[in-house]
């Protein structure tokens, strides 16, 4: 496949979600518009079964190197994940088993589908797990790779130096993890790495080894984090398990975009959808909050459920959400019986995981018969006929 050097294609990659270039800008542009074949890759770390529009982001990015002709890689982090990154953690990550990163990363290539290409016959997507590397080396291997780093080059990372002052251990298997990772870049032999600002310590780590061990300049994309303007916290979490993620029903996902706070907006127009970005100003400077959130909650879903599931959940949600009505799809039913208790349905059915979560439900009046606009205030109410709304976007409908 021939590379694609077309200015305004290179532009718009360059212009779009990325924050910063390392070495410099300037140098990767070179670089793209030389005609030269580069590989580029992303990793991820399997810490939990689903991923976010956050990560959805950097595959974006990714897809739009494939289509200019490049050497692309989605590479799955099935060991550095058993180690944890202790990037943005007050404490140590809990180690996981080879069996539960097995079981994460069943589903992902499946998730991502809609928005990179694995079935290119010309160029397709390469996948690539760690594992098969990083567990094949020996002891000797790991001490050769350390001795390019220094002990307070590690402890300039700012989640250790607080760790530090707070009095909190560092484990000394942490500080195996950028060179995990800054060894990903060497075997794989890149020309680029994209990550998000929180992986830059690793991946400047991995541009230090592929120059020292293969004489080899690598470029560090850094993209933009998903964050919120106001308070700074991340909107997705893998790890965490919030935000708005990529194997979510549609009306689940449009429910996730709708309840994201106004100020976040801008940010999800330009990393997650595919609109001009001329057209996300012009259309954000309408006043109208809900329906520019509207049209984004549309947008991100026409992209992973298309556009008549995106329709529907649309509909769904005016009708269960803005106008009051019960929504036309209640999945959740069970039979009548006049023995059981609104609580005893809820858990059974798994929409409320504890009498202690049900409890504060009802303490702030999150549970609602939405037929006699009533609102359950005590645990030993029976579940008469009809459909409960359970905090924003959970029902139940008892026939």
């Amino acid at each position: 496949m021939n590379i694609d050097t077309d200015i305004q294609k290179i532009d718009d990659l360059l212009s779009r979600s990325i924050k910063e270039v390392l070495p410099t800008f300037d140098g990767l542009k070179k670089k793209l518009l030389s005609g030269e074949k580069l590989r580029v890759y992303i990793g991820t770390d399997a810490t939990g079964v689903s991923l976010h529009l956050g990560h959805a982001t950097n595959y974006m990015i990714l897809e739009k190197f494939r289509r200019l002709g490049h050497e692309v890689i989605f590479l799955i982090g099935d060991f550095t994940s058993r180690i944890g990154d202790p990037t943005d953690k007050t404490a140590t990550r809990v180690e996981l088993t080879r069996e539960q990163v097995v079981e994460n990363v069943k589903t992902w290539l499946a998730q991502v589908k809609p928005i990179i290409s694995f079935d290119d016959p010309v160029n397709p997507v390469k996948v690539m797990y760690n594992n098969d590397w990083l567990s094949k080396l020996t002891f000797e291997d790991v001490i050769k790779i350390a001795s390019n780093f220094t002990v307070q080059g590690m402890l300039e990372r700012d989640m250790f130096e607080k760790r530090i002052e707070e009095g909190k251990v560092i484990h000394l298997h942490e500080f195996f993890y950028p060179l995990m990772q800054g060894y990903d870049s060497v075997v794989m032999d890149v020309d680029v790495e994209l990550c998000g600002n929180d992986q830059k310590f690793n991946a400047l780590a991995g541009r230090m080894l592929q120059k020292r061990i293969n004489n080899k300049e690598k470029f560090v994309l850094i993209t933009t984090l998903l964050e919120n303007p106001k308070t700074g916290e991340k909107m997705m979490s893998k790890s965490l398990g919030t935000g708005v993620f990529l194997d979510s029903n549609a009306n689940d996902m449009f429910g996730g975009i709708m309840a994201q706070p106004d100020e976040n907006m801008h940010q999800l127009f330009v990393d997650c959808t595919y609109l001009e970005l001329k057209e996300i100003e012009e259309l954000l400077k309408n006043s109208d909050n809900r329906a520019n959130k509207l049209r984004l909650a549309h947008e991100i879903v026409t992209i992973y459920h298309g556009k008549n599931m995106a329709d529907s959940a649309s509909l769904n949600w005016e009708e269960s959400f803005s106008l009051g009505k019960i929504p036309t799809d209640v999945l959740d039913t069970f039979e009548y019986n006049p023995t059981k208790t609104i609580i005893e349905i809820l858990i059974a059915s798994g929409l409320v995981s504890s009498k202690s979560e049900f409890i504060r439900l009802i303490d702030s009046g999150a549970v609602e018969h939405m037929e006699d606009k009533q609102k359950i205030t005590d645990i030993k109410s029976i579940a008469t006929p009809g459909t409960y709304r359970i905090g924003k976007k959970r029902f139940l409908r008892i026939k």
